[in-house]
């Protein structure tokens, strides 16, 4: 039976695990050397541990969770059911000997779904920076004008306090005796009628 050269070769579906807790110091080279022994993997993805207390930039060298691609599903299923909260084991010098394996398969679940997840949670997290960046911002400059606006009101109080105090002057009221006073020095300072001084005159040119 001749076989049909143009008939579509059939893809051999792909399945994924996802390990839950990852032992210290597992990198993904010694993760692929103890599931490849159970099928043929593809991609292995591994998250980072979040240490906020940490401000080094270098990657962590602890992971949190991660994800094995399996080239065949049944190979996937087969690693799930049989590791799954079991021993690692190996030598008893390993780091991973007394180390259990938690891994659960994720049925439908393809490699693009958690590109499409870390890519949104790297959104997510951006989001959080630039509202952090934001807020810091806005706190900053509240700061700023509170301060100029202290500064101004602290100038203002040292200019009332250094400057001179005018005097205010009040008018009394004269009393009455200041009154009387005051007309008797007019009528004695009133010149004489121009007639008076003629007549006076006259008498002392003829006397």
């Amino acid at each position: 039976m001749e076989k049909d050269e143009d008939a579509p070769v059939k893809r051999r579906s792909k399945g994924i695990v996802y390990l839950s807790t990852i032992p210290k110091y597992m990198t993904v080279t010694k993760l692929r050397e103890l599931l490849e022994v159970y099928g043929k993997i593809g991609r292995i993805f591994l998250q980072p541990a979040k240490n906020p207390h940490s401000k080094k930039k270098k990657p962590s060298k602890h992971f949190e969770e991660g994800w094995v691609e399996f080239l065949r599903k049944r190979h996937a299923k087969q690693v799930a059911a049989h590791l799954n909260n079991k021993l690692i084991g190996g030598r008893k010098r390993s780091k991973f000997y007394d180390c259990m394996w938690n891994i659960k398969y994720l049925p439908r679940f393809k490699w693009v779904h958690l590109c499409e997840r870390l890519a949104y949670e790297r959104a997510v997290q951006k989001q959080k920076q630039r509202l952090v960046v934001a807020q810091a911002k806005r706190e900053a400059t509240s700061f700023a004008l509170n301060v100029d606006r202290s500064e101004r009101l602290n100038k203002k109080k040292s200019k009332k306090q250094t400057a001179p105090a005018k005097e205010i002057e009040y008018k009394q009221r004269k009393t009455e005796g200041e009154i009387l006073d005051s007309k008797k020095k007019k009528t004695k300072s009133k010149p004489k009628p121009e007639t008076e001084d003629r007549k006076e005159f006259i008498k002392n040119l003829f006397s």
